[in-house]
């Protein structure tokens, strides 16, 4: 377990193990696992393929169900809930960014990114606001009626940054949010979500493959056979200003 205080911990997760079955087959996916996340800590984990890095970021939110231990995010035991508690508290705490988007072709940005408002009671009218101005934040403000498919990729991308922000969550979780755009787009990704960390506190934990992303963030965890064999802290340089960005 990270040995820092432990009174501004958002993410506490202890002796997490996860084991996929396929008949008779049993593999250990997760070997009891232990990993404290501050708020306002932007973390990148890295590994080879089968090492565990998605399965963590899934069992860590809630997605996935776990074999043991205890995942704490925001003073709540995630498996201590039923699973319809989980997925309110899930609703209300968390935003998600995603490899391959996620965006409801047919819905404009601006109706993408409230409708995560939207299905938790938020009024339209504030849930309209908010979309507004989170697209205006990642410096989309020019494009809120437009649908993804009148967008390039690293539009989209913001979209769906704006979209897992609008909630003012806790904790974004982000899954390869650089794997489906070339290397310029993933830079202009990684500035954004580097500032909103800097700038906003916003505590972000992020899986990659890309050693090129994983230096870019603060705190850097390898992953190997189902266990965390690296953990290194860092001073990295601050990006430019959002409204500063380049569009994509």
């Amino acid at each position: 377990m990270d040995t820092m205080n432990t009174d501004r911990a958002l993410l506490v997760a202890t002796g997490v193990r996860k084991i996929y079955r396929t008949g008779s087959v049993a593999v250990t996916a997760l070997l009891d696992l232990d990993l404290l996340v501050r708020r306002g800590e932007m973390v990148a984990v890295m590994g080879p393929s089968g090492s565990g890095k998605t399965t963590l970021l899934n069992c860590l939110s809630g997605l996935d169900d776990i074999d043991g231990g205890r995942v704490e995010v925001d003073g709540h035991d995630l498996f201590a809930m039923s699973d319809a508690a989980r997925t309110e508290h899930r609703a209300h705490t968390m935003g998600f960014v995603f490899q391959a988007f996620n965006l409801i072709p047919v819905f404009s940005a601006v109706e993408n990114v409230e409708l995560p408002l939207l299905l938790v009671g938020t009024r339209p009218r504030e849930a309209r606001r908010r979309a507004l101005d989170m697209l205006d934040r990642v410096g989309l403000g020019h494009r809120v009626e437009h649908r993804p498919s009148e967008m390039s990729g690293g539009e989209q991308q913001r979209v769906t940054i704006a979209r897992a922000l609008s909630g003012s969550p806790a904790i974004v979780w982000a899954d390869e949010p650089t794997g489906n755009l070339d290397s310029a787009m993933a830079d202009q990704i990684m500035d954004l979500l580097c500032e909103l960390n800097r700038a906003e506190g916003q505590t972000i934990v992020l899986v990659t493959h890309d050693s090129a992303i994983g230096a870019r963030v603060p705190r850097l965890i390898r992953m190997r056979d189902g266990q965390l064999v690296d953990d290194v802290r860092r001073a990295v340089t601050a990006p430019a200003a959002i409204r500063d960005l380049p569009l994509g």
